[in-house]
């Protein structure tokens, strides 16, 4: 009863605060003495801080905040990609105190190896921390493939099949999708709206649904597949197995060809190249004849462009929003608008923090030993 209560008190705070401690009683339905000593242990916990004079409904003198603190309690957020190994740390705030980017090609690599240098990166990233002041309350990592219990089923990307990597750390720990992730991302730290479509363009090409704040996982977790969608039955031939999928016309290889690094394509597109214009244009059109497909099925109100295609979103927005349009109109009006990532690349590394948070506001009483 008393991790529960904890739970509903700090929710309460994170919802919709600073209230007093009489403010929260009320809210919560809780006693006033109950309520003092859960705040308390909150306040012990550094999960709270108190100051500041705020109005709660209650009748004489303002009382003091209650309110989140930034100043203890932090998430550790991880990624691993085609190109890099990412780690941040936010704080109960969601305001990021380091971010740290390690560059490597980890296509066909050893498991063991990128995960030794991922381990390196966590010990860093959390001795930085710590010296700040700040607890690590757990962390969850962000992977380019499915999962299922704490297991990598298949990133066909990074070449790995049922690796085990939720045993990474010695903290409570979680491991999802990065197309999952970067859709919390996008909810909790850019657009903030409760329904969407989040696109994940990288090697791959990922999708998240949120539906009233929730990502839509499907059966086995496998959903958002959109990559392997099929815009061109005669395409080419897919590392799917299949032919004419999305990725192989708008997936960071297709839109890159033989250029080093996607600064290196918008530079070109910035000069006015006929032939980078072409290839995003191509792109952005392949992209919209898979989403006309998402839409049908989905129904979704707005479309987030993420990934790779957060810098590339000037030149692939117009191609991509022509072809919902003409797809579209006869059956729906208006489209749904398209628009790009307010957090860009940074958006599955931030929705692994951002899911340690939730974690800690839901369950304060386990995840911070109280």
């Amino acid at each position: 009863m008393r991790a529960r209560n904890l739970a509903v008190v700090l929710a309460a705070i994170h919802r919709s605060g600073p209230h007093t401690r009489a403010a929260l009683a009320e809210r919560t339905g809780l006693t006033k003495t109950t309520v003092s000593s859960l705040v308390a242990d909150l306040l012990e916990a550094g999960a709270v801080t108190e100051g500041g004079a705020v109005r709660g409904g209650e009748r004489g003198r303002p009382g003091v905040a209650v309110r989140l603190s930034g100043r203890r309690v932090a998430a550790l957020g991880l990624e691993v990609n085609i190109d890099y190994l990412a780690a941040c740390v936010v704080d109960l705030t969601r305001t990021v105190r380091l971010r740290r980017t390690v560059r490597a090609d980890n296509r066909n690599s050893d498991p063991a190896l990128v995960l030794t240098g991922l381990r390196d990166l966590v010990k860093e990233t959390v001795a930085q921390a710590e010296a700040e002041g700040l607890r690590i309350a757990g962390g969850a990592l962000a992977v380019p493939g499915t999962v299922e219990d704490g297991v990598l089923r298949n990133a066909p990307h990074l070449g790995w099949r049922d690796v085990r990597v939720a045993d990474l750390v010695e903290l409570p720990f979680a491991v999802d999708n990065e197309a999952n992730l970067a859709a919390l991302g996008e909810l909790w730290f850019g657009c903030r709206d409760a329904d969407f479509l989040y696109v994940s363009g990288e090697i791959g090409i990922g999708a998240g649904l949120v539906v009233a704040g929730e990502v839509f996982r499907g059966t086995f977790g496998l959903a958002g597949e959109l990559g392997h969608v099929v815009v061109a039955g005669d395409g080419p031939a897919c590392r799917c197995g299949g032919r004419g999928c999305l990725e192989v016309y708008a997936g960071q290889d297709a839109l890159l060809g033989a250029l080093p690094s996607v600064s290196e394509l918008v530079d070109r597109l910035k000069a006015g190249d006929r032939q980078a214009m072409e290839t995003c244009e191509r792109a952005g059109r392949a992209l919209g004849v898979a989403l006309t497909s998402a839409v049908h099925l989905l129904d979704p109100g707005r479309i987030v462009l993420g990934g790779i295609y957060e810098p590339l979103f000037p030149w692939v927005a117009g191609p991509v929003a022509e072809v919902l349009e003409a797809r579209l109109a006869p059956m729906r009006g208006a489209p749904p608008s398209v628009v790009v990532s307010r957090i860009g690349g940074d958006a599955a590394v931030l929705g692994a923090a951002g899911l340690v948070i939730q974690q800690v506001i839901a369950e304060p009483g386990r995840m911070l030993g109280l």
